[in-house]
């Protein structure tokens, strides 16, 4: 690696997952442009220089052997060729709109907007989205958390996140902070739990993680079967009456009705057939009923397998039960600055069940949009089809559903049936290969770049990170390129900016006031307000921050609506006062900033339900959990005996912005684990090669065994599979694409997200 040129160490993030660590890099090589050395930055508010092993390879996203340098363009023979921007912005703007003029711009599906670190980007894009007239989107929380999200906005009125450093009780399910995060510090905090004797960490994993490991409880659920597990934890609860009578008579509606329910929940047989002992069910039960302070964390575990709403819902009851929301140390709504979340509305239109109705469906499948999210799964269906209203051209900004999306395969035919996809990203990657257009961007640390997964409580905390080089040549910023796509097709008259501009250079106070004339005499600036904010104030901050100038409008918004938890962070007076004193320190603090600090009772208020009360009632849910009694679980079969989980994340495998192999340092990284059992019954030895069967394909893989693997389970890592050219340029893929393996119809039959991490498999040696 070259040597650092100077020991100045730069301010910026980790991109590897939604911590975004703070860290401090070092640059050299040619021109400065190689990330050469990384620490923690102990001035951030949040990681206070913690960072993980993976922080250290962040120079293989930067400087990757496939970035793009120059638009390209599909030839004829399916070949890509170089062409200059404006040819490539008049063309694409053409041909959206001979799109948006024939079949209307609702048939123009935007996909993306950004990754674990790159959020600021995406909010460039609904000015030409909306000049197009493209009304329907989607992402990949699509596939993972758009069942939580249905469920948290009935019964908490907003996204909710646990206090893990404060709480007495951690209760994680279907999650490994160890190798993902998901609060700040995670390992220090892991630590912390396992060495307090006066504190619990209960771990529901049906594998033995490095988090399992530290756990004073780990209940090591059979796959697809949480939902049992979580109905008798809950039934257990309300039958030794360990539920707070008390707060929920304050605070909740709908609990009686399931209280009802959970006193008829046959606790030792859903525990049997969990695969977990009672007494364990028992000890968990009372330890939850005792706590003084509870927080709950679900991930892809459960949200990517059977029964993931149901079971989102079962992880919501257990803290409201309980009554562990609103309070310090336990389950929480965190201010937010924008929200990753579209809050879903709530249909007073309900059925003789009680289900809603009239909720807002996809055009072809008529299937449930939740989050103002299209099932991401079910694209090909939307657009594999004569229908009249079938997608026929897709904008596709940093994301890569061809290689995340279930049937790899099906999602490429589906881009090949379109009449124009367009993808904006960095690199040649596996969804670039497939499309019309390719737009090359400058790299997260090539411009300023945020990341709106900001979940903390009491105190929120923000990063707005400027850029550690120039753009590499040929590159544009996302901003960027959605500005001229809408000049391309909406253009201002420049007398319209011009007064804006004019106002920008005498100082905030003066553009906040200039800014409301001009919204309130022309109605397109609001319309456009992210694209007239980077025209107008953008050319006024500071050189190289030009596309900060949205979160000016963000700041705005925030301030208005959380004035108090503003003023509690120090930045106080009026709410435009507020906002710019906000949006100046955004642009000063490199290393972050909190900027919310709140009280014990912000969630009450922050919740949207009627009167600030929680609703534990939710009709659908209620009758999946008593659904639950016919102990119909997914299962394994005689040509498919096994369980995979596609995409177990380990110690270097992140998300696949990293797309470079030599970034792995470890020897299991590409490696399929099983139990020591099933491999010795297989006729399969440690290291040896196997054949991996799914309904889907077939692969070789390299074996690991693992004595952590319960019998019948397997696991592939996630992150490969990826195409990466070697020293010669030519294409070498690495390591399996799990989602290659796995099938659209395995999906949650609520919100359509995908079992990933519940595959079934067989398994065979080689020669066998």
């Amino acid at each position: 690696m070259p040597e650092a040129k100077s020991v100045d160490w730069k301010k910026t993030a980790c991109v590897l997952c939604g911590s975004n660590c703070g860290v401090l890099v070092q640059l050299g090589g040619m021109d400065d442009r190689e990330i050469v050395r990384v620490r923690g930055d102990k001035a951030h508010p949040s990681s206070k220089g913690y960072t993980c092993n993976k922080a250290l390879q962040l120079n293989y996203y930067q400087n990757g052997r496939d970035r793009l340098d120059s638009p390209m363009r599909r030839r004829e023979d399916g070949s890509f060729e170089r062409i200059d921007w404006d040819t490539a912005i008049a063309e694409i703007a053409r041909r959206f709109m001979a799109i948006r003029d024939e079949h209307g711009g609702d048939k123009i599906l935007y996909y993306g907007g950004g990754g674990q670190g790159n959020h600021l980007g995406g909010g460039y894009s609904p000015a030409f989205r909306r000049a197009i007239g493209s009304r329907y989107r989607g992402n990949a929380l699509a596939q993972e958390k758009t069942g939580l999200s249905w469920v948290f906005d009935r019964m908490v009125g907003g996204f909710y996140h646990g206090d893990f450093e404060h709480c007495q009780t951690a209760f994680l399910i279907g999650k490994n902070p160890w190798q993902s995060n998901g609060f700040p510090r995670a390992r220090v905090t892991l630590r912390q739990l396992s060495k307090d004797p006066d504190r619990k960490l209960i771990v529901v994993d049906p594998r033995i993680t490095e988090t399992a490991e530290l756990a004073d409880i780990h209940l090591r659920v059979k796959p697809g079967r949480d939902a049992w597990l979580l109905s008798a934890i809950l039934g257990e609860l309300v039958q030794r009456d360990l539920i707070d009578h008390g707060w929920l008579a304050a605070h909740a509606n709908g609990h009686e009705a399931v209280i009802e329910v959970l006193r008829e929940i046959p606790v030792a047989d859903y525990a049997d057939f969990a695969g977990i002992p009672l007494g364990q069910v028992e000890e968990t039960a009372r330890i939850l009923g005792d706590t003084d302070s509870l927080s709950v964390l679900e991930d892809l575990g459960i949200e990517m397998a059977p029964n993931s709403t149901v079971n989102s819902y079962h992880c919501i009851l257990m803290f409201l039960l309980t009554g562990n929301f609103g309070k310090a140390g336990a389950v929480n709504l965190p201010s937010q600055l924008v929200s990753i979340f579209s809050t879903d509305r709530i249909s007073n239109e309900r059925d003789e069940a009680g289900h809603e109705i009239g909720f807002k469906t996809t055009p072809v499948t008529g299937s449930r949009i939740i989050s103002g999210l299209v099932p991401c799964n079910l694209l090909p269906d939307e657009i594999l089809t004569d229908h009249p209203g079938r997608f026929r051209a897709m904008l596709i900004e940093s994301a890569n559903p061809v290689h995340s999306l279930a049937d790899a395969k099906r999602m490429r035919e589906a881009m090949a049936a379109l009449d124009l996809c367009v993808v904006i990203d960095i690199a040649m990657t596996e969804t670039a290969r497939e499309a019309d257009y390719i737009l090359p961007a400058s790299s997260q640390y090539e411009k300023p770049e945020m990341t709106f997964f900001n979940f903390e409580f009491p105190q929120n905390c923000a990063q707005l990170r400027g850029p550690l080089m120039p753009p590499l040549p040929g590159t544009l910023s996302e901003p960027e390129i959605h500005a001229r796509l809408l000049e391309a097709v909406d253009p201002f008259d420049e007398a319209e900016l011009e007064p804006l501009r004019r106002a920008a250079e005498d100082g905030l106070d003066a553009f906040a006031m200039a800014f409301a004339q001009a919204a309130k005499d022309n109605p397109k600036i609001n319309h456009y307000a992210a694209y007239v904010l980077y025209r107008t104030l953008g050319p006024s901050l500071p050189k190289g921050m030009a596309e900060g100038a949205a979160l000016w409008g963000v700041a705005q918004m925030f301030a208005a609506t959380e004035g108090e938890a503003l003023a509690r962070a120090g930045y106080d007076g009026p709410a435009p006062v507020a906002a710019n004193k906000l949006f100046q320190a955004m642009l000063d603090e490199q290393s972050g900033l909190v900027f919310s600090v709140d009280e014990a009772d912000a969630s009450f208020k922050r919740n949207r339900l009627p009167g600030g009360m929680v609703n534990l009632a939710v009709p659908e849910m209620l009758d999946k959990l008593k659904a639950l009694t016919d102990f119909e679980a997914a299962e394994t079969s005689a040509e498919f005996p096994m369980v995979l989980a596609a995409g177990e994340r380990r110690s270097y495998t992140a998300n696949t912005v990293i797309r470079d192999p030599a970034w792995i340092k470890s020897n299991n990284a590409l490696t399929l684990s099983i139990n020591p059992d099933d491999a010795a019954n297989l006729g399969i030895n440690d290291g040896g090669t196997a054949r991996l069967t799914t309904a889907r394909d077939t692969v070789e893989v390299v074996v690991e065994v693992d004595k952590r693997m319960q019998s019948g389970h397997i696991s592939l890592p996630n992150g490969f599979g990826l195409s990466y050219p070697n020293a010669q340029g030519k294409q070498v893929v690495t390591g399996i694409s799990p989602n290659e393996l796995t099938a659209v119809e395995d999906r949650d039959d609520f919100a359509y997200t995908p079992w990933h991490k519940f595959v079934l498999a067989r398994l065979e040696a080689i020669g066998a």
